[in-house]
C-alpha cells in the first residue's frame, strides 16, 4: 500500500492543555480510515493539522511524503490537495450554490470563470444538485447544503477529503443521503480521513478505524475487530455506551 497521509508522533498544545499526545496514524492511498471517540478526545484537532488550519507542536505530518509545512506546497497549495469539509456548512448565505462553489478556486486558486463553472456543472450534477446552481444556502435542506460544502471540498480535484463530524448537524431524516454521498466517493476511490460520531456507517464504510481517548490512539483496526473484539477497556467502555443509547 502506498500511504498518503503520514502523521508521526504529533503533539499539539492550546496554551498549557495537551490535546494530542504522540499521536501516530497512516492513511494509505484510496482508504478510508475513520476516527472515533467522545468529544474532546483530539479527532477534530488531528484532522485540521492535516492541512495546518491548526499547526501542530511537535512531530511529522507528511501528505504525499511531503511535510505538510513544507515550502513547496506554498499558501494554498496544501488546502488544494487535502479538501475539508466541517459540520457546519460555512456557505455564504448571500451567494448562490454556483459562486460559493467557484469562489477559491477563481479567488485562491487562479482558476478561470469558465473553467471554474464547468468544473462545477460537473460536480453538481454528479452529486444530485446540478438543478440548485443558482439557488440560496437559505433555499436548499440542511442535507442539500452539505451536499453543496462537499462539492465545494472537490472542485479542487484534491488527493485527499477529511470529513470532520459532517452529519452532526443534520436532521436525523437527511443523514442517510449524505452518508450515500460519503459511500458513492469511497467507491470512486477517494482516500478519506473522517471524524464521525456515526458508528453504523464507521463499520460499514471504513477500511480501518481509529479510536482516541485523551488524545491519543489507544487503538486501531479493522472495523469488525474494533467494533466485535475491542482489545482496549477505554474502546469497550466507549462502545458500550453507544450501544447502550442505541446508536450501533
Amino acid at each position: 500500500m502506498t500511504p498518503m497521509i503520514e502523521i508521526d508522533e504529533v503533539t499539539k498544545y492550546f496554551g498549557t492543555k495537551l490535546v494530542l499526545d504522540r499521536v501516530s496514524l497512516t492513511v494509505n492511498r484510496h482508504e478510508v480510515v475513520c476516527l472515533i471517540g467522545a468529544s474532546g478526545s483530539g479527532k477534530s484537532t488531528l484532522l485540521r493539522c492535516v492541512n495546518r488550519l491548526v499547526a501542530h507542536d511537535y512531530g511529522t505530518i507528511r501528505l504525499d511524503g511531503v511535510p505538510v509545512d513544507d515550502p513547496r506546497f506554498g499558501k494554498t497549495g496544501l488546502q488544494k490537495r487535502a479538501g475539508i469539509v466541517f459540520q457546519s456548512y460555512n456557505l455564504f448565505p448571500h451567494m448562490t450554490v454556483l459562486e460559493n462553489i467557484t469562489l477559491a478556486p477563481r479567488r485562491v486558486h487562479g482558476v478561470s470563470r469558465a473553467e471554474a463553472t464547468a468544473r462545477a456543472q460537473e460536480v453538481l450534477a454528479r452529486f444530485g444538485m446540478d438543478g440548485f446552481a443558482q439557488a440560496y444556502p437559505e433555499q436548499l435542506s440542511g442535507g442539500q447544503q452539505q451536499r453543496v460544502a462537499i462539492a465545494r471540498a472537490l472542485m479542487t480535484k484534491p488527493d485527499v477529503l477529511l470529513l470532520d463530524e459532517i452529519t452532526a448537524a443534520l436532521d436525523p431524516e437527511l443523514v442517510g443521503e449524505v452518508l450515500a454521498i460519503i459511500r458513492g466517493l469511497k467507491d470512486a476511490g477517494m482516500t478519506m480521513m473522517i471524524v464521525t460520531h456515526e458508528m453504523g456507517f464507521a463499520r460499514d464504510c471504513a477500511d480501518r478505524v481509529a479510536f482516541l481517548s485523551d488524545g491519543m490512539i489507544l487503538e486501531e483496526g479493522p472495523p469488525d475487530r474494533i467494533f466485535g473484539a475491542p482489545e482496549q477497556p477505554r474502546t469497550r467502555a466507549f462502545l458500550d455506551r453507544i450501544i447502550a443509547s442505541g446508536r450501533l
